[in-house]
């Protein structure tokens, strides 16, 4: 990636070494096999940098054409593809879900399980919107949390139908899904959930065409998204990075993918608009230099700029938060920081984006026209803070 004078785009050239120095000091000691850094500003380059290995076992290094899973960070891309739809008139925001999809018609709330295991629920009291859907407002769930009882019915239902169909399809998922409990009222409440697959099967019936090459023809041909996709072809596979995580004696080791037995290799049964991408560094560069654009880039329009106002700014109100994070907001498939104090950290309000499972991360911060995006695969995420690093650090090397 060409990068320009980093002092032109007000960067200082030795406050950037120490991003680079900040970085390689989890490649050094052994804690991330490798990273990948980049940062723009005004739509121009500012700095890319390639640290460490993406194969351990090859010694391949980390290249600015690795293919790295994005995990989440599909999720934006999910929502850009809703919009669109909504940009030509086919769904309204506060749709009920079921207009659309009729299994999501008539849904229970979750009140509590009996002595024996078994779901005691309640009638919703209002239809799950679209809205509901893009905010992670709807009640859904996603089954991370093995201590939480409607999470371990999230876990047995989809564990057992991959099971008996490892080619489990969107559409049999969503069925799936809609015939559980939900976590709470449809908006009172947000929670991170399977609420983006559900736009993804959306998109793919509004659209009567498969979610996958909806993207493929609307979106990543024409931003030139070269290497993002469901999957990394044969002819890539050499530049697809390995996922590690703590191995038993200490060191690095290669972890399985999710959802188990999807290698990303080739095509899943279940495209996930929630989190089946894969992508390099600078393909999700020209997604985000796409959305700090109002919807353009290079001539090309996928949204107009009101609409990527409103995809951008906080749904919430100020009463709920992703993640009870007082500092942020959430959009139409983004986090909104709304409280740059509450962060403790540099930054700006109104900035906007989301992260991947396996530690990938991407921010636009709209009032200094800047953009910044961390690629590597550890997993599990949040385990060293090597996000707060990397924002501390892009931030301090910003002198104008």
């Amino acid at each position: 990636m060409k990068t320009n004078n980093p002092q032109e785009l007000g960067f200082s050239p030795e406050r950037l070494d120490r991003l680079d120095s900040t970085m390689s000091r989890y490649v050094d000691d052994g804690r991330i096999a490798g990273i990948q850094v980049s940062i723009s500003r005004h739509g121009e380059s500012v700095h890319a940098a390639c640290l460490g290995k993406a194969n351990i076992e090859t010694d391949t290094a980390i290249g600015m054409d690795t293919i790295f899973r994005i995990y989440s960070m599909t999720k934006p891309i999910a929502g850009v593809a809703a919009m669109m739809l909504h940009e030509e008139g086919r769904f309204s925001l506060n749709d009920p879900v079921s207009r659309y999809i009729p299994w999501f018609e008539k849904m229970n709330v979750l009140d509590h399980v009996g002595p024996n295991g078994e779901a005691a629920v309640v009638p919703a009291k209002s239809e799950m919107t679209i809205w509901h859907l893009l905010t992670h407002t709807s009640g859904l769930s996603y089954g991370f949390d093995d201590t939480d009882p409607l999470d371990q019915m999230y876990t047995a239902a989809i564990s057992r139908a991959r099971e008996e169909n490892p080619l489990l399809s969107l559409e049999a998922m969503v069925e799936l899904i809609a015939a559980l409990p939900l976590a709470h009222h449809p908006g009172t409440a947000w929670r991170y959930s399977f609420a983006t697959d559900v736009v993804g099967y959306l998109v793919q019936l509004i659209a009567g065409t498969p979610l996958d090459l909806f993207l493929q023809e609307r979106i990543f041909e024409p931003l030139a998204m070269e290497d993002t996709g469901f999957y990394v072809p044969e002819s890539k596979r050499n530049r697809f990075a390995v996922c590690y995580g703590p191995g038993d004696d200490g060191r690095l080791a290669a972890v399985p993918d999710v959802p188990p037995g999807h290698k990303f290799l080739k095509p899943d049964g279940l495209i996930s608009g929630g989190g089946g991408l894969v992508s390099t560094g600078p393909d999700y560069m020209r997604f985000a230099r796409l959305l700090l654009g109002g919807g353009a880039l290079d001539g090309t329009r996928l949204l107009g700029r009101k609409t990527m106002e409103l995809m951008t700014m906080d749904h919430l109100g100020g009463t709920l938060h992703p993640f009870d994070d007082p500092a942020y907001g959430f959009g139409l498939g983004f986090a909104v920081q709304t409280d740059v104090a509450a962060t403790h950290a540099a930054g700006s309000a109104g900035s906007y984006g989301w992260a991947g499972a396996a530690n990938t991360y991407f921010w636009v911060d709209p009032v200094e026209e800047l953009i910044a995006i961390l690629m590597l695969q550890y997993m599990p995420n949040n385990t060293h803070p090597v996000v707060e690093d990397f924002r501390t650090m892009v931030y301090q090397a910003l002198i104008e």
